[in-house]
């Protein structure tokens, strides 16, 4: 059975040049550049990665980050409730 697939080419106005295609897209950061975000040693950055304790990527043997999620990680674990004996503290 042959289903052949219509093959246009895109118009001009259709394709989109490399400036608009890294517009919509954020640029991954590698461990290096992540744990300099973090300001965590890289191979904290790449154990946490596998362990999934940070948003990360795996393309191939390589961890990939987007730093809008690593943003958002680090308000959460800002936002995260404080040990029980740190709020005794804060209440006297």
């Amino acid at each position: 059975m042959n289903r052949s697939m219509p093959t246009t080419a895109p118009t001009v106005s259709e394709a989109k040049t490399s400036s608009e295609l890294s517009a919509q897209f954020e640029p991954l950061l590698d461990v290096q550049q992540a744990a300099q975000l973090l300001r965590l040693h890289p191979k904290t950055v790449q154990k946490w990665a596998r362990e999934q304790r940070i948003p990360a990527v795996r393309y191939g043997k390589r961890w990939l980050f987007r730093s809008s999620e690593l943003d958002s990680w680090v308000e959460s674990q800002l936002n995260w409730p404080r040990h029980a004996c740190r709020q005794s503290e804060e209440i006297r």
